[in-house]
Parts: C-alpha cells; structure tokens; sequence
C-alpha cells in the first residue's frame, strides 16, 4: 500500500503515459468511429471536392469491430461441479453487465484492451454486493512488473473530468487532484477496498508474450485508407467527368460576353445545333468509366475481408446463392477468430467474477477457478438446421434432449428453465411423487430438476 507522497509520486510518473498511450488510441479510435483524418488535397482545393473526400468516409473498421462484437454475448456462470447457476450471477446482473459487457468488449476489439473495475459496495436494501464497471483504455492506464504473465496489475491510474485522478493500488484508491497549470497533484483522500491486489481486470484482444495487446482497427488502417482513397477519386470523376461534353470546331468565336453568353443559351442539353460556318464540326467527349473503380474497390474490400478474417458478405452486403454448408465454409475463420477471442475475454470474465465473489466474502466461488462464464450460441444457423442437427444427436448419440435445449439458436438460458419446469410439471413419474411426498417436499430434486 502506498502512502499519500507515493501515491502522488506514482500519478506524476503513470500521467505523462496515459497521455502518450491516450494519443496513439485517440488516432485508433478516429478510425474505429469513421472520423479519420483527410486525405492529402492540393492548396488550391475547392469546397467541392472536400465535400466529396468527407463523403468518401466510411467505417470499415467500426463494421469489422461490430461483426466480430456481435457474436460475444456472456449469458451464464456456473461451475461443472454444480449443475445450477453460479449464486455470483446475481451480482452480474445487478451491475447491469449483461449490458455493459458489450461496451466492454468493443473497447477491447478496437484499442486491443480494456478493463474492468471490481470495488466493494452495497445494494439498494444495504447487503453486500461488489460493482463491476467498464473502464476505456483512453481514460486509465494499468502498470504490470510483467505485462505478458500478470494477472494483476501493480497500479492503475484513471484520469476523470475536472482534473480528478483515482491511483489504485493493492489495499485502496488514492483520490487525487490535479492542482494548476503546473502538473501539480494534490492526495485529498482515499477510499479503502483491501483486495490485496489491484482490483481491475485487463481484457485483451490478441495479447502476445511480450505483453502487445492488438485490436481489430490498428493493422486494418492501411486498407481501410486504399479504400477511401479509390471511393474518393470515383466520387470525383462521377462528380465532374460522368457525362458526355459538346464540342464544336471551327466556329468564329463571339465579339464579346454578351454574345458568348447567348451561344451557351442555344447549346441546351435537347437542342439540335447549327452552325452556318461550314468549316464547323460537331462532336463529344466521352464520360469518364466508372468501372475501373468499382472494380478497385471491390478489390480493396476482399483485401480487408481477407486480412481480418471477415466474411465479405458481411461488408459488402452481396450473399450469392450458396447452400449450408459453403455458407459455413465462408463463415469459418471468423468462427475461428471469434472462438479464440471469447477464450480470453472468457478468462478475463472469470477473473471478474472471483474478484466480486471475494470482496462479498463468498471464497468458495472466489477460489474455483474450474467456474467460467458461458458464451450465448450465436452462430448464424437456421432454426430447422439446429433442430435437425440436434434431435439427430439425440436420437442416434443418445444424447438427452434437455441438455440440448439450450443451444438451439435463439433459446435463453430462462426458457430452458421454463420448458424443463413444464416438462416436469407433465412427467408421470413427477405427478406420483408429489401424490405421495406432498406439493412442497423435495420430489423435483429426486429428479433432477
């Protein structure tokens, strides 16, 4: 535990960082949020044509973040040793995770980090309940002796409105105030939590053993701006060369403006032109083809579908007509990708949940790390390819349907609770047991439900 000078000491050192670090994500972040900056134009550029290069913007990335985000969805707790839901799932969905977990693991996908903030706390009838918050990577910065091995970090430092700091350290939370101009830090207090660890959980995208935390933005730029690019020069010749042009030759040129301007109001667009010089010659130049940058385009777009392991239909929007199982095929490294990054933003979930349960003083879920939260199948299946699949598992592997039920696309863990009571509710053997032990004995247990 530091003391008020080191703590501040510690904030003036981590501040300068978090500043470095929140410049280099601020630039991810332009492009996760389509805001990138302009492509390079001459001096003398009109308004016209940067109109155009804004119209040119488009989120590529944020589309590569949401297609990989929307197939992450935590929808249980449970340890294999018990065959109900984790009492610690309570507390999740007392802190609105079921919500706030999307935010959190966008942030991680589109910097390559993010965290969670576990602190002791109270619920609304005064009980003891940990609170669980997302915290952006632009707004703290996490300080570990080995970035790649730790679980923990030594320190966190978070940078508030109003010139407010919070240094977290193993035993408490030094309130901090950044006084003038100066960089002058003021302690004016602290907050006590006694995890014996630095509460805050790092969620990470693609972390490597030397600790390099990579998101869904950073290595897509380059594509992302060949695009841009090849959209900006094809707005540019659809906006000033898509049509054909008039010309003339051999013409006397008019006397003055008045008559050039009376010439222009006989060259209308359904005119028939004459010319009583017989020397002149009519004739047009063609518009610009439009095709040589569609095709560059959709080019592009294959490369970053490739590089990201993105399906393309999901960024172009074309689905041909494929059959099931091509359609997995083109699905399968994203299924791929997505399965590995659930595995570590699922260990770093657990985590979270131990931390909750050990501030609630309930160190049997604090201490199981066999307990891991489960994933909500999303996989783009057909209900009748499910239940097809399935009830063949079922009926050739011997596999019970009830522990099918829930993974049939769409399916929450609460209808499978409901659909087991009302089966249970019909079942034969149920009935006679609650004719001889009574409604309220235990008769649903000796069942397994």
């Amino acid at each position: 535990m530091l003391d008020e000078s080191q703590a501040v000491n510690v904030a003036k050192d981590l501040l300068p960082k978090l500043h470095h670090e929140r410049k280099r994500l601020t630039l991810l972040d332009k492009w996760y949020r389509w805001q990138q900056e302009d492509q390079q134009l001459p001096r003398s550029a009109t308004r016209e044509l940067k109109a155009l290069q804004e119209l040119s913007k488009t989120p590529w990335l944020w589309l590569v973040v949401t297609t990989i985000a929307q197939a992450m969805f935590v929808d249980d707790y449970r340890s294999p040793n018990e065959a109900e839901t984790s009492p610690q799932w309570e507390t999740w969905l007392a802190n609105g995770m079921d919500v706030r977990q999307i935010a959190i693991h966008r942030a991680a996908l589109a910097y390559g980090y993010s965290y969670a903030v576990v602190m002791p706390g109270l619920d609304d009838l005064g009980r003891v309940q940990s609170v669980i918050r997302g915290v952006s990577p632009r707004r703290m910065f996490a300080v570990y002796e080995d970035p790649a091995e730790d679980e923990w970090p030594e320190y966190a430092l978070r940078d508030d409105p109003g010139g407010k700091l919070r240094l977290i350290d193993d035993q408490v939370v030094h309130k901090l105030q950044r006084v003038g101009n100066e960089g002058e830090i003021k302690h004016v207090g602290f907050d006590w939590h006694g995890a014996g660890r630095c509460p805050v959980i790092r969620y990470a995208n693609d972390l490597d053993l030397e600790g390099r935390a990579t998101g869904q933005v950073e290595p897509f730029i380059g594509v992302a701006k060949r695009i841009n690019k090849t959209t900006s020069d094809r707005l540019q010749a659809q906006h000033f060369n898509s049509w054909k042009i008039r010309t003339a030759t051999g013409m006397t040129e008019p006397e003055d403006d008045e008559e050039k301007r009376r010439a222009k109001l006989r060259l209308r667009h359904d005119d028939i032109l004459i010319a009583e010089d017989p020397d002149t010659k009519f004739g047009t130049l063609d518009e610009t083809p439009l095709d040589g940058f569609i095709a560059a385009t959709e080019s592009d777009i294959e490369a970053l579908s490739a590089t990201s392991q993105t399906p393309s239909y999901a960024l172009t929007g074309k689905l041909v007509n494929l059959n099931a199982e091509a359609l997995v095929a083109a699905r399968h490294p994203l299924t791929q990708k997505v399965f590995e990054i659930r595995t570590s933003f699922g260990g770093s979930h657990n985590r979270t949940m131990r931390m909750s349960a050990w501030f609630e003083e309930d160190y049997a879920i604090a201490t199981d790390v066999s307990a891991s939260v489960k994933w909500q199948d999303l996989e783009a299946r057909s209900l009748s390819q499910a239940v097809d699949a399935y009830g063949k598992a079922a009926k050739l592997l011997g596999i019970p349907p009830q522990a099918l039920w829930g993974r049939i696309p769409g399916v929450t863990k609460i209808d499978v609770q409901e659909w087991k009571q009302m089966a249970l509710d019909s079942d034969p053997l149920a009935e006679y047991l609650r004719d001889q032990f009574g409604p309220d004995s235990s008769a649903d247990h000796l069942l397994g439900v």
